[in-house]
């Protein structure tokens, strides 16, 4: 019996990394074994369950109707034996070591996470991290995915998530464009206005979120510019192209130079709230726990949420002085419809 299991598990860890790589070769170097080494281990499983597992190809490895149901059952049961061997090194071998699979979008993936990797592997050389920018929500358990940064939460409930920092968005322009074409105080005057808009990766328009009167309104305004990157609608808009709404941290530092000036801030939508979500786990291990003390601690550390403690913002060099007086005098919340009005000066 004890025979039987052990090739029978050797083929099941085979059979899942496979599955899980797409090939035999990565398999192999997944497992620290030769490729055949591998593949004879899947091959003994195939005939003890007399079921072949995988349709293979020179070009391509594929699962079998059989091997996808075998797949969906065995792979619960193999991810919580790793983890508790994963969870018992942690215990016994002292610092945090390992690899991190990080998720995040673009725009925050780039702004926020990416400066703050080399801090995190000096402080902690013996993990490796792999940073993944996606717009699309992941699902943390199929893509092996250890932390993901996203916009509001993910709908799993086996998913933890907690507000790594709030998510305002704001509708901004270059104090160039607010010159030459005024800023909407309204959102109908929006569609008089050359906006800016993102294509997201499901082909729609992203929406503009609002609130009007108490109520929450999106709206899609015509677009001058379509892009599908926000760094990209952020220099479109340091160019005086249009308008654009963009996530707080995105503009934070442009806000605070001056560069941008934003409008309809009476109307700004509820929070969305950006959060840091991971796989539910009574015992995570150290190098996840690790990198969420770390993200949570730093990326609170920056300020971010410029939306609700307003930066100085610089009024234009050609604005009224008494314009400029005003806005220096103005308290903290009143220096973003202090900036705008100064811009259309």
């Amino acid at each position: 019996m004890s025979s039987t299991f052990s090739a029978s598990y050797a083929g099941v860890v085979a059979f899942i990394t496979v599955a899980t790589e797409g090939s035999f070769a990565r398999a192999a170097d997944r497992l620290g074994v030769g490729r055949s080494a591998v593949s004879r281990s899947v091959q003994k499983l195939e005939s003890q369950l007399g079921a072949r597992l995988f349709s293979r190809t020179t070009r391509s490895t594929t699962l079998t109707a059989e091997g996808e149901l075998f797949y969906e059952n065995c792979r619960p049961g193999v991810d919580r034996i790793m983890q508790a061997l994963e969870e018992m090194r942690d215990l016994r071998d002292g610092p945090p070591r390992g690899q991190l699979r990080i998720s995040a979008t673009h725009g925050f993936g780039r702004k926020v996470i990416a400066p703050l990797m080399s801090e995190f592997h000096m402080r902690y050389p013996g993990i490796g991290i792999e940073l993944l920018l996606d717009e699309r929500t992941p699902d943390l358990a199929v893509d092996r995915v250890d932390v993901a940064f996203r916009e509001g939460r993910l709908d799993d409930s086996q998913v933890i998530a907690k507000q790594l920092i709030p998510m305002q968005m704001l509708v901004c322009a270059s104090p160039d464009y607010a010159r030459r074409h005024g800023l909407p105080t309204t959102v109908e005057e929006l569609d008089a206005h050359a906006c800016i808009n993102r294509r997201m990766p499901n082909g729609r328009l992203r929406s503009w979120d609002f609130k009007v009167d108490g109520h929450p309104r999106s709206v899609t305004p015509q677009a001058d510019i379509v892009l599908n990157d926000d760094d990209l609608m952020l220099h479109a808009l340091l160019s005086g192209q249009g308008l654009a709404q963009l996530p707080a941290f995105e503009v934070r530092d442009e806000l605070r130079k001056g560069t941008l000036v934003t409008c309809l801030a009476q109307f700004a939508p509820d929070d969305r709230g950006h959060y840091l979500c991971y796989l539910s786990r009574r015992q995570l291990p150290k190098r996840i726990r690790a990198f969420i003390d770390f993200i949570t601690t730093q990326v609170r550390a920056l300020d971010l949420d410029c939306a609700t403690t307003p930066p100085r913002l610089h009024a234009d060099a050609d604005a009224a002085p008494a314009a400029g007086a005003a806005a220096e005098r103005a308290p903290p919340g009143d220096l973003l419809r202090d900036n705008v009005a100064v811009a259309r000066a």
